[in-house]
Formats: C-alpha cells, sequence, structure tokens
C-alpha cells in the first residue's frame, strides 16, 4: 500500500470553541480527503490569537505533510488569519486584482454599496497561490514551505466546500500524484458494530491487503467502507465488487443499498419501483418519520400524507382507535399501533402505512413501561406487522432511532 501525506486539519475561531458553531467543516473535510486515500491524523482547533495561531501551525508542521486551515478571513477586525499567515511567512499582503473585480462584482449584482473592509478581502500574502473563491468575497490561499503544504479556506461551509471541491482537491491530487484508489460503500442496518464485526470477521480477514475495510457506524446500522489502493492490477473497482457477494451471503436483509445512499432513499426506490403510495400515523416521532421520507427528491411521487396523533382523542378521531384498545392496552402498545396504521391506509387511501408510538422520554415512563417502549407498526392491504422495541438513549435520539425502525420495517415488509 502507497505511502500518503498525513493532513492536520486547523479550525480557527472563537465560536467553535465556545461551542456557538458547530464543526461542520471538518467532517466534510474528513470524508472528501478520504476519497483520495489522505489520512488526517489530527483535527486541532484555535482560538482567534494570533500567538496560538502561530504555534498550532508550528506544531502541525511537524506531523503533517498538508494543513488546511478554515475560518478567520473575514472582513472583522476579529478575523487575523491571512495576517497571521503574511507575518509567518514573511511576505506583506498585496492586492489581488483578479478578486477584487470579483468583489465588486457580487456588490454590483446585489446593488450594496461597497466598503473599504470589503475591499481589503482581496488582500492577500503576496507569496501565496490565491485560489478563487466563487461563493464568496473572501479567497482561498495555498502556501508551500520548508516540503509542507499550507492551505487557508474561510470558514463558511458552503464556501470552504466550493473551494475544496472545485480547487483544492484538484491541486492536492495533482501535487503529491496521488494513486487510484476506489472505495466501495455497503450499507447495512439493523445489526451493531460488534455483531457485524464478528459475523463477517472471517471475510474481513480474507480481503486482499490492498483492500481495507472501515466500520462507520451511525443511530441503527453501519457502513461498511472497502477502500481500494491501486495495485499494478487492471479492473480494480471490478475486483472489490467481485468481494461482496460472499458479504451479502453473511449479513443478507441487513444490507440495503450500496453507495451513499440513506436508508429513506432506499425506502424511496422500492416503492417507486413497485407503484406504492405510502402515508404515516405518527405520536411519539412527531412527524419526523414524514419528514424523512419527504427530505428524498421525487418522493411526491409516493408520499400522501400524515397525521400526527399526539392526543388519544386524535388517535381515535382521525384514525378510528378503539377506545377499548386504548383503555385495556394503553397508548403505547402493539394493539394501539397496528389500529393506527390500519385507519391511517383507510383515511388517506394509501397502499402502505406506518404508526409509531412510545415513550420518549425524559418523563412518562412505568415500572410496566419504561422511557424508551417504543411501538411501530406497517399496515397494507395484505398483513399488518407490530413491533415493540425498549431502549433509551434520551429524547432525541429515541425518536430518531424510532423513525430507522419504521422506516426499515416498511422496507422489509413491502409486498413484492
Amino acid at each position: 500500500m502507497p505511502t500518503l501525506p498525513v493532513v492536520e486539519i486547523m479550525t480557527i475561531g472563537d465560536e467553535l470553541l465556545y461551542g456557538q458553531v458547530v464543526d461542520t467543516n471538518s467532517a466534510f473535510l474528513g470524508q472528501e480527503l478520504a476519497k483520495l486515500g489522505l489520512r488526517v491524523r489530527q483535527i486541532t482547533s484555535v482560538s482567534d490569537r494570533a500567538d496560538e495561531i502561530v504555534t498550532a501551525l508550528d506544531l502541525a508542521r511537524q506531523r503533517a505533510d498538508v494543513v488546511l486551515m478554515t475560518g478567520g478571513l473575514g472582513p472583522t477586525k476579529d478575523d487575523l488569519t491571512k495576517h497571521v499567515l503574511a507575518r509567518y511567512f514573511g511576505t506583506e499582503l498585496v492586492l489581488h486584482e483578479p478578486t477584487l473585480h470579483h468583489v465588486e462584482g457580487i456588490f454590483a449584482r446585489y446593488n450594496r454599496p461597497m466598503l473599504e473592509v470589503n475591499r481589503q478581502q482581496a488582500l492577500v500574502p503576496a507569496n501565496c497561490t490565491v485560489l478563487h473563491n466563487a461563493l464568496g468575497t473572501a479567497p482561498g490561499m495555498w502556501f508551500e514551505d520548508q516540503g509542507t503544504v499550507f492551505v487557508s479556506m474561510p470558514g463558511v461551509p458552503f464556501e470552504m466546500k466550493g473551494l475544496m471541491t472545485d480547487e483544492v482537491l484538484p491541486k492536492l491530487q495533482h501535487h503529491f500524484q496521488t494513486p487510484a484508489i476506489e472505495h466501495v460503500v455497503v450499507q447495512t442496518v439493523g445489526l451493531g458494530e460488534s455483531f457485524l464485526a464478528e459475523r463477517i470477521a472471517a471475510w474481513e480477514s480474507a480481503l486482499p491487503a490492498t483492500v481495507k475495510l472501515a466500520y462507520l457506524p451511525y443511530l441503527g446500522g453501519v457502513r461498511l467502507r472497502l477502500t481500494g489502493y491501486d495495485d499494478g492490477q487492471p479492473n480494480l473497482r471490478a475486483r472489490m465488487q467481485a468481494l461482496l457477494p460472499e458479504l451479502y451471503t453473511l449479513l443478507g436483509d441487513h444490507i440495503f443499498a450500496e453507495g451513499e445512499v440513506k436508508l429513506e432513499d432506499a425506502v424511496g426506490r422500492l416503492l417507486t419501483a413497485r407503484g406504492l403510495t405510502v402515508g404515516t400515523a405518527e405520536s411519539c416521532t412527531g412527524g419526523l418519520l414524514a419528514h424523512r421520507l419527504t427530505s428524498v427528491p421525487g418522493s411526491s411521487r409516493y408520499f400522501q400524507g400524515s397525521i400526527i396523533a399526539y392526543s388519544n382523542d386524535i388517535k381515535m378521531r382521525e384514525l378510528g382507535v378503539q377506545a377499548s384498545t386504548l383503555e385495556a392496552y394503553g397508548a403505547v402498545s402493539e394493539a394501539t399501533v397496528r389500529e393506527m396504521a390500519e385507519g391511517l391506509r383507510h383515511h388517506l387511501g394509501v397502499d402502505v402505512a406506518l404508526a409509531t408510538s412510545g415513550i420518549a422520554g425524559p418523563d412518562g415512563g412505568t415500572p410496566e413501561k419504561p422511557v424508551g417502549t417504543i411501538c411501530i407498526a406497517y399496515a397494507d392491504a395484505f398483513q399488518t406487522v407490530s413491533r415493540q422495541f425498549s431502549f433509551d438513549r434520551g429524547r432525541q435520539l429515541n425518536v430518531e432511532y424510532t423513525t430507522t425502525l419504521a422506516l426499515n420495517l416498511l422496507r422489509l415488509s413491502l409486498p413484492q
């Protein structure tokens, strides 16, 4: 396996350290770098202090071949990054005319006056390679110093992503002549990481030396990512794909897709292929199940609507749940969600229906039905299927996990 450059990500800004802004940039960078086979060794967050930025740069160059920085390039006084970089690399700020024309064009397009601080966005260290930021006023900057590449990008996520995709990744690939790398992703659901690893242990041990497996768990499932490195032989991707049939044999219905596909996307494809419509009757999930289904482009082809039946009155009046069912079994019961799903199917005239009810927490539980007791149901013209679960991961995760369980029940229960 080839030796590839090591990367450090450095995020700059007090707002990150105070928790006022969530760092989504590092996750994106890590994902995109992995596609080139580049390993992120460390992620460092630094405050808006010049001395701390310099210290972080000194440390980063000792352990990384590439340092990717985000943040501190705005027009306000606390944005120090390019000033610090100019001093760090022993140069001065100069006006970059193409960037100035770009900034002027942005303000002219929106018919807004351009201030001096906006003009100063076109100032860059004289010894950097300027990277065009098509989506904002702050350009990216590429430095090469003593064998280390330093790249500075805006902290605004959509600007950083545009720069990374259009400018930085191609330049990194060319600069380091990274070898051909292929990724094959298999999406699984309903099996925890440790149980999954145990089930496929022998298969994993038999993988070729140039193919590595990564376990990427998420709530309710695990993404399996195979990374293959060029070994000089042809058809690398086809050879990796040839490893999958045995994996399907070992995992069966736990696999729901290949590639970067979410569970709701996979369910949407099944509904579309079979010409079926769906609706949801939701209590504890409060509409999140409908949201996940409708987050898929084109979901209007199969999603018809939802009834959020939080109260028992709505369950009875809109979904036809029997008062005797609620009295005998309670709102959180398989009997109730079965009637919710069946009632919704008839009420909306959909082919299939999903229903949820549960005790999300943090209170409301009883010894018989503690917090985390969840019931889900699926109904179509031929069958009604229900399940009860017990888990407690905190209110929000309880709700999110319930939607995953419901979507997976739908996937496994759909008529052929």
